[in-house]
């Protein structure tokens, strides 16, 4: 392959399809790479360190990895059959120009993100390359918008590099700790609590959830003929599988490991594969697993930041130099975070991932609610970036839905610097996901289906009136 033809060329426009390749198995190694890594650990770790036993929070965890990882898999299914970014398509839902208000909440999550993964990946790095965690994760910044601005490619090449790479050291990782673990203890403590018990569900949901609003950025090149089905199964079993393996791994880490994981997550969990080669190999797998997501997160930050200024200034395409321009915006703003967050990094994470909840969930819904029920998979695609189409620049409807979303979780939220009344009554169980999927999507679809008109008959990818080929 050309150099030319690995550096990606499209940004928000619709992929056309003589440049779309590739099957839904894809799906599998990309999510399945993105998960298994070193913050999916302290996640897990996050269900035992604020209150739960083993047992439950691994079960806590696979619930919420199911119903999350669903919820992110339906969104996946979107990219072959529109060929579009993910935030894009919300513009049916929002309109051209109100899909900015959930946008400027998706940027902040990817910024969010890229910081959190280059605490615990410049670590790695720093003690790969022998220097301090702020050179790390300086070097891993610069890695990571390198990655973003080649593009599409070179994300599922990572991803299946790192599904393999990251894989092995998990396997040998947990041979390692299943010899130190006393599992007959840890089974024999189970005592279920149902406020730690959701709390599992929730940070597991929560981080599966985070990935809607990009995930079908890396579907959305496949062939518009794949199935829908084999995309949401190979999504849904790649993220479930590899988020479930870290988690599981981070839970038995710090049940077993006292205050020693919470001091040096990185340092304690290469110390239990041994040291020279084998400790070199392993942070070589952490810094490469947090790459993969890394850029992920940059590449996502990117064509969120150009879909909502295309709203307004009404461009469909992007230069290589603009690209470079918002990329080193996500990797500048993402490394100051990084480097004033990361000696308070594990209360501050598991608040930011239940915080951004608030905000995805009644987006995750509208957006669902929309394409599978409404609009049932029809959308008129040129019209998506005229504010003057069929979806208009603002869809007040929506974003009324929207707003009620977010403020009906707000008495069910618990987080470390703001608590809903309505937590006591419930022991402390933070139940606002589930509020923030149920309400909107029943208010959504009781509202949109009033006024059907603005839908298409089949799904149009050009100006033309006729039906798509």
């Amino acid at each position: 392959m050309a150099a030319e033809d690995l550096v990606e060329r499209r940004s928000i426009d619709v992929v056309p399809d003589d440049e779309r390749h590739g099957t839904a198995f894809s799906q599998f190694t990309l999510w399945l790479g993105a998960n298994l890594q070193i913050t999916a650990v302290v996640t897990g770790a996050l269900a035992v360190v604020f209150g739960g036993d083993a047992v439950w929070s691994v079960v806590g965890l696979l619930l919420g990895n199911l119903l999350g990882g669903a919820v992110m898999a339906l969104h996946s299914a979107q990219g072959p059959k529109l060929g579009l970014p993910q935030m894009i398509q919300s513009r049916a839902q929002f309109g051209v120009r109100g899909a900015v208000v959930p946008l400027l909440l998706v940027i902040l999550m990817y910024v969010g993100f890229f910081a959190s993964g280059s605490v615990l990946a410049g670590q790695a790095t720093a003690r790969l390359t022998h220097t301090d965690d702020t050179t790390g994760i300086i070097a891993f910044a610069l890695i990571t918008a390198v990655a973003a601005a080649v593009g599409y490619r070179v994300i599922h090449v990572l991803g299946r590099v790192a599904s393999v790479v990251c894989a092995l050291a998990f396997v040998y990782l947990g041979i390692r700790l299943l010899g130190r673990v006393d599992l007959s203890a840890l089974l024999g403590d189970a005592h279920f609590d149902l406020p730690m018990f959701l709390l599992a569900v929730s940070l597991s949901a929560s981080w599966q959830l985070a990935f809607g609003p990009y995930v079908a950025d890396y579907s959305r090149y496949l062939p518009r003929t794949t199935s829908g089905r084999a995309t949401f199964w190979w999504t849904l079993s790649g993220s479930a599988v590899g988020s479930q393996w870290s988690m599981t791994f981070g839970v038995l880490v710090a049940a077993s490991s006292g205050e020693a994981f919470l001091a040096d997550q990185v340092g304690y969990v290469v110390g239990l594969g041994g040291t020279g080669l084998i400790a070199s190999f392993l942070y070589f797998s952490i810094a490469l697993g947090k790459l993969t997501i890394n850029v992920l997160n940059t590449y996502g930050g990117f064509m969120s930041m150009v879909t909502g200024i295309s709203g307004f200034r009404g461009r469909k395409t992007l230069s290589q130099r603009g690209r470079a321009a918002y990329i080193a915006l996500i990797m500048v703003a993402g490394t100051a975070v990084a480097l004033l967050g990361k000696d308070s990094f594990l209360t501050s994470f598991k608040d930011f991932l239940l915080f951004l909840l608030t905000f995805f969930t009644p987006w995750s819904a509208i957006n669902l609610v929309d394409y599978y029920l409404i609009s049932r998979e029809r959308y008129d695609i040129p019209a998506l970036f005229d504010p003057r189409g069929r979806y208009g620049a603002w869809r007040r409807d929506a974003l009324l839905v929207y707003g009620v979303g977010v403020l009906a979780q707000l008495p069910f939220l618990v987080t470390h610097f703001y608590t809903g009344p309505l937590a006591a009554p419930l022991g402390g169980a933070d139940i606002s996901w589930i509020v923030g999927l149920a309400v909107p999507a029943a208010l959504y679809w009781l509202l949109a289906r009033r006024d059907t008109s603005h839908i298409p008959e089949e799904t149009r990818y050009t100006l033309a009136s006729g039906p798509a080929h």
